[in-house]
């Protein structure tokens, strides 16, 4: 069994960023709500404590049991799971006189204890707390310090326990990544031999185990995590796998040909089909933007059935879904989240077709997908590709979707995207598409007037798509795909560049 870091999750922004910190130690980590513990055996080599938007002080703060765990396996708190400990087991935690967020300096390092090795005395680190430890229990021993903060770390006599006051998992704690090194590697003694083909291995004998003989259904999109995700079913069950790509009539220009050709060369038992003139139908009049994904949405779910029923014996739907999705759906409470990402739930459709649900990514982070993918030999063009919207253009033509007005889109699009990957710039931006306004406006071509629509190039970097800035592009880029468009694409005379960041903005304008 896989040797794993259990992280107990009391509702820090910073969470996820302990797991992608330890998986890039090429250690295997989960992360569960700090009330719902899974049971657990010899697998689990230690086990840290998140930080919290709670103080230890308030009523409704949360109290772990960790009468299991404590002096029983290495154990690291951090920010609240530090503050936690010390209060729980004698100390005193009060409200700081002198607040601390963001860098500070150790002042103060004990660079002979295990957890402090190889970490300098002056290390910047990064705070994020308006308590802090006034008095430690008897047993507990400070082994790092800042200037305003006595306790930045310490360690419990006679344990493996061990309690940091900053966060060890932020860029801007500049030897974070030593100090969990240290836990996981020397305290733990995880192997860190947790890899992407190590993954793939015992992804693929896990599946064959499950699956068996049953047939599986699987929806693809042309987008990374949905092919990720049918290559290792591809490699358990071979042509048992049945996978189905839909042509909504709002993808790209070529996309549809050009994506289900990469899926036939890749072995994969596919069928393409195209309903567009389904989805111009159901989309015929309809202008808001919520109305027209719940359209797209309804007709792909009845599309996808009529085509999962003509394989005979199908028991298991495929899905792309990752491991944000599946941390997003439970909250620290145990309640669910409001932020379940609709193309991973496919608006119920599990349930609407009464098959059992298969998903060989959900514990995988995004860049991990691609590494997946990557170790299976997945063409880059399939790999590297922008995210992409499920609703595809049809959330990138403001007001109502014409089959007109989508060819007119995907020629701007086709223009933008392939001037980005002709220059260079496309793998230097994280998404990127045009979107049709709703507005028309005066031109001049030769000598004739014109009057006709205007377009908005978007471009933005992110790491995970929650905040985004704009692409500052070159202006001469942006100059010459402005005149591309506007001498080519019948029916542009007027190009804008989207200087928005996210937030305010969204990525999408719809």
């Amino acid at each position: 069994m896989q040797e794993m870091i259990l992280i107990l999750d009391f509702g820090s922004q910073y969470t996820q960023l302990i797991a992608r910190r330890l998986r890039e130690l090429n250690v295997y980590c989960e992360i569960h709500p700090w009330n719902k513990v899974p049971e657990y055996g010899e697998e689990v080599k230690g086990v840290i404590l998140s930080g919290s938007p709670f103080s230890v002080r308030d009523e409704k703060a949360p109290r772990p049991d960790l009468s299991e765990i404590k002096g029983k396996l290495p154990l690291l708190g951090v920010c609240f799971g530090a503050q936690y400990m010390a209060h729980n087991f004698g100390g005193e935690v009060l409200p700081s006189s002198t607040r601390e967020y963001g860098r500070a300096n150790l002042s103060f390092v004990d660079q002979s204890h295990v957890l402090m090795q190889n970490v300098s005395h002056g290390s910047q680190v990064w705070m994020s707390h308006g308590d802090t430890i006034k008095i430690l229990p008897d047993n507990f021993k400070v082994i790092a310090s800042t200037k305003d903060v006595q306790v930045a770390a310490y360690y419990v006599e006679g344990e493996e326990t061990y309690g940091i006051q900053f966060h060890p998992e932020v860029y801007h704690s500049l030897e974070g990544m030593e100090m969990l090194r240290n836990f996981v590697k020397d305290i733990c003694g995880c192997k860190m031999d947790w890899t992407p083909q190590s993954f793939v291995e015992e992804t693929v004998a896990e599946l064959k185990e499950k699956l068996g003989d049953d047939k599986v259904i699987l929806g693809l999109s042309g987008g990374v995590d949905s092919s990720v995700a049918a290559m290792l079913l591809h490699k358990a069950i071979g042509a048992n796998l049945h996978c189905i790509f839909v042509d909504n009539g709002l993808l790209r220009k070529n996309e549809f040909q050009d994506v289900l050709e990469s899926y036939k060369g890749m072995g994969l038992n596919v069928k393409g089909v195209d309903a567009s003139s389904d989805f111009y139908s159901a989309l015929s009049g309809v202008t808001d933007p919520e109305a027209k994904r719940k359209a797209i949405g309804k007709v792909f779910v009845d599309v996808f059935d009529e085509e999962s029923k003509k394989v005979k014996d199908a028991k298991w739907l495929g899905q792309g879904t990752i491991y944000p999705d599946v941390i997003e759906s439970v909250s620290v409470s145990g309640g669910p989240s409001a932020t379940i990402k609709s193309h991973h739930n496919v608006g119920g459709l599990p349930d609407y077709m009464q098959l059992k649900v298969v998903e060989p990514l959900r514990l995988l982070f995004k860049d991990e997908v691609r590494r997946v993918g990557s170790t299976l030999n997945i063409p880059a063009n399939i790999l590297g590709r922008h995210p992409f919207p499920g609703p595809g253009l049809g959330i990138r033509i403001l007001g109502e979707v014409t089959a007109e007005k989508v060819r007119i889109l995907q020629e701007v699009d086709a223009i933008f995207i392939n001037g980005l990957k002709e220059d260079g710039l496309y793998d230097d931006v994280w998404q990127a598409g045009a979107i049709l306004l709703p507005v028309q406006s005066v031109g001049v071509m030769g000598d004739e007037r014109t009057y006709e629509n205007a377009v908005a190039l978007r471009a933005v970097t992110s790491t995970d798509g929650m905040t985004a800035d704009w692409c500052h592009l070159p202006y001469d880029f942006l100059s010459k795909i402005s005149n591309k468009i506007i001498n080519q694409v019948k029916g542009i005379n007027r190009v804008t560049y989207d200087i928005s960041s996210k937030p305010p903005a969204t990525i999408e304008w719809e």
